[in-house]
């Protein structure tokens, strides 16, 4: 059996992941399709628009055989750190041959030629990011302008995230073969509506118009998306606003540097302005400079509510990156591919949350922040629609 992994978000899903599904099959003759998802908090800084069962149920009637989810730690970070978290969980479970991304320029070999320079990061590298970064350009900017013959390349955001997935396969020293598939339709940051694969960003922007978005979800999945609509989203960041504000008023300047992405200098910003606070969105605008960009100080935010910090994400980078592999949905007629995750995965399978922690310290640390991040999702989620809670500890794995 051949197993292909996808690393993916699915906020919200659509038909240009059906697509991405479909190709990713055909490409690589795999049996099987294992996808890591970001859980109910996404890389960009953000909560996901819709909770992450439900983006799993049209994922599984989509084609995918499971679906496993990416620690928060790792759902909500840099695009490095999400790679990396993605990759070594893939790598983790021993029976993932390849995995495969979609991309601007569809050129495999371009990108790894990227990332092998910013894995070895050669002299004239370094000094030329250094020169950006003088000048006070922000870290990607730097990093497109001291690879100039690579620039097109990456002002692409899957571009920019298919090379942090190469690099993490680099790292890892990992067998697993990549694959990348031209993006079809719209661009990743194209609103637009009306194309044969419309963005994900698109469906955000227009996501409180349900008869708009439904020509874009796959027809299987239009029943169970819509039966939710109104009951389980749309969630924003601005309905995290108040527990924030909350939050924020607890911490000092001090206190605040302990959170992942929080510099010494976001952390005085935040401290110094947090009486101008209205919410969510518009404090992330009003922090933003040229050198710090609003994803950077949406993740720093969310950090802070999820009490994301730096010191644990460095003891789970220095031990092993990931210590479980949750299953969030699996197709029935792969369950074979369950009981090769099992036999072979260096980490073990969490198919129903433990009364009493099975997991190492670092382990059982990393599992209880994706607990505490779920429910507080669905208290949000509970406290917008009027609907009954359903703690992370009730949930179900979604079965197809």
């Amino acid at each position: 059996m051949k197993t292909v992994g996808l690393i993916t978000e699915y906020n919200p899903f659509h038909k240009g992941h059906s697509y991405h599904i479909q190709k990713t099959k055909e490409l690589t003759g795999a049996d099987s399709v294992l996808a890591v998802m970001s859980g109910n908090f996404v890389q960009r800084g953000a909560p996901a628009v819709m909770p992450k069962h439900l983006r799993t149920s049209c994922a599984l009637r989509s084609g995918v055989s499971a679906v496993i989810e990416l620690p928060v730690y790792y759902s909500c970070a840099s695009a490095e750190y999400f790679a990396l978290g993605a990759v070594s969980l893939l790598d983790s479970l021993g029976c993932v041959d390849a995995i495969c991304f979609g991309s601007e320029c569809g050129d495999i070999e371009v990108l790894e030629e990227i990332a092998d320079i910013l894995e070895k990061e050669p002299e004239t590298y370094k000094t030329a990011l250094k020169k950006g970064l003088k000048k006070g350009l922000s870290f990607p900017a730097a990093r497109q302008q001291a690879l100039k013959n690579y620039e097109t390349i990456l002002s692409a955001p899957n571009n920019i995230l298919g090379i942090e997935y190469l690099k993490a396969l680099k790292r890892l020293n990992s067998p697993m073969k990549a694959y990348t598939i031209s993006r079809a339709g719209a661009g990743y940051h194209d609103t637009a509506m009306g194309r044969t694969f419309c963005s994900a960003s698109a469906l955000r922007a227009n996501i409180e118009h349900f008869s708009k978005i439904k020509t874009q979800l796959p027809e299987n999945c239009h029943t169970i998306v819509q039966d939710a609509y109104r009951q389980r989203f749309p969630v924003e960041s601005d309905d995290f606003s108040l527990l924030l504000k909350a939050r924020l008023l607890l911490e000092t300047p001090e206190s605040l540097i302990r959170y992942a992405d929080v510099s010494r200098g976001l952390a005085s910003r935040i401290s110094r302005m947090q009486n101008n606070f209205i919410g969510l969105d518009q404090f992330c605008n009003l922090l933003k400079t040229k050198e710090l960009t609003y994803s950077r100080i949406s993740r720093a935010l969310f950090h802070i509510l999820l009490g994301i910090t730096g010191q644990d994400m460095d003891r789970f980078l220095a031990l092993g990156n990931v210590f479980y592999a949750r299953l969030l949905g699996f197709r029935e007629e792969n369950a074979s591919l369950l009981k090769a995750i099992k036999e072979q995965a260096r980490i073990p399978l969490i198919t129903k949350l433990p009364k009493e922690a099975v997991l190492d310290s670092a382990g059982n640390a990393m599992l209880q922040a994706d607990i505490y991040a779920a429910d507080l999702y669905e208290s949000v989620v509970t406290a917008k629609f009027h609907t009954p809670f359903r703690g992370e500890r009730q949930q179900q794995v979604v079965k197809l």
